[in-house]
């Protein structure tokens, strides 16, 4: 059996992304080949400074050789990024590096038909610069799927999902509707029912405290109430709105494979503390299945050695079949 190549994405140069992943490298064998698109210079000094030692295979970006790969070496696509020394401060310096390496990721995407690409953690501040509001959305414009993406951090006990991603706080009753929630329970369970032939259980929180509010036409009143009504009658399996600060209550989690909530940190906050770094991020809605490992750059731990690799092993393991 052949297994198609796993594109991986540096991301941001400057940060712990290398480390964990020559960690995941030399803990687990994968039967996919693995091709880091990065630069050989930088990849070259992190090995160095960290103390791991790979072979290195240099791939041509327009390679299409792909069954002849392993991963007895890096299989390397070279971006060019230059740099003064090894882990510098996170910049926009580094930029031009991160788009041309995801747009030659998409390019063998199209390509070559290929559906697994996992990215290296991106500085938004520095990078997005107030045009998209994570990778999430950056791929979705890339790939012309806006409107119709949805982020799932993935654990095979429990996953969830906010309807909206990195906004402030005070923008999110403002960025969510019934058309976004519909939207989300859709993708969520195709990717339950493809990858695991089953029709997920899912619950959905509310906006407010409690559910409620002491104002007129509040949220779960207007929308979050008649969406599940209208999912429902449409057999999804789903339930809400519940407050979200005991939906994540072991009783309640042992009914639900994903919780949805309305906001980001209203679902990743308890997500981390149950599961800490096993846990994988993926896009549903994109024409590739992509992951991100979950955490940040992390740039107060470059060159320690002393990062945990499994969100990145999980989302190799994921994509190894």
């Amino acid at each position: 059996m052949s297994y198609k190549p796993i594109l991986v994405v540096n991301g941001e140069p400057n940060s712990v992304f290398l480390e964990i992943f020559f960690k995941s490298l030399k803990i687990h064998k994968y039967k996919s080949p693995i091709i880091i698109i990065a630069s050989k210079k930088l990849l070259l000094e992190q090995m160095k400074k960290l103390s791991f030692f790979f072979e290195i295979n240099i791939i041509d970006k327009n390679f299409d050789k792909f069954n002849q790969l392993n991963n007895k070496k890096i299989n390397l696509i070279n971006v060019e990024y230059k740099f003064n020394k090894c882990f510098e401060k996170i910049s926009n310096k580094s930029n031009t590096y991160i788009k041309e390496s995801f747009d030659v990721a998409l390019k063998i995407i199209i390509k070559n038909k290929f559906s697994k690409l996992i990215n290296g953690p991106i500085s938004k501040k520095h990078f997005l610069k107030g045009k998209s509001l994570g990778i999430t959305e950056y791929l979705a414009k890339k790939t012309k799927k806006n409107n119709n993406v949805a982020m799932l951090i993935y654990n095979k006990k429990l996953s969830v999902s906010p309807i909206t991603t990195h906004l402030a706080l005070k923008d999110v009753h403002k960025n969510f509707s019934k058309k976004k929630i519909y939207t989300h329970i859709k993708l969520i369970t195709e990717f339950y029912k493809k990858n695991f032939k089953k029709k997920p259980k899912i619950a959905i929180t509310g906006l407010n405290p409690h559910c409620e509010s002491n104002f007129k036409d509040c949220e779960e009143d207007s929308i979050i109430i008649p969406a599940i009504k209208n999912l429902k009658a449409r057999n999804f399996k789903v339930e809400g709105p519940f407050p979200a600060d005991t939906i994540f209550l072991k009783e309640h989690l042992k009914k639900f494979d994903v919780v949805i909530g309305m906001y980001h940190d209203q679902v990743l906050t308890p997500m981390k503390a149950l599961f800490g770094f096993d846990a994988i991020n993926i896009t549903l809605g994109l024409p590739f299945v992509r992951i991100s490992p979950d955490h940040g750059p992390n740039s107060s731990m470059l060159g320690k050695n002393l990062s945990n690799p499994k969100s990145l092993i999980e989302a190799l393991k994921f994509l190894d079949k």
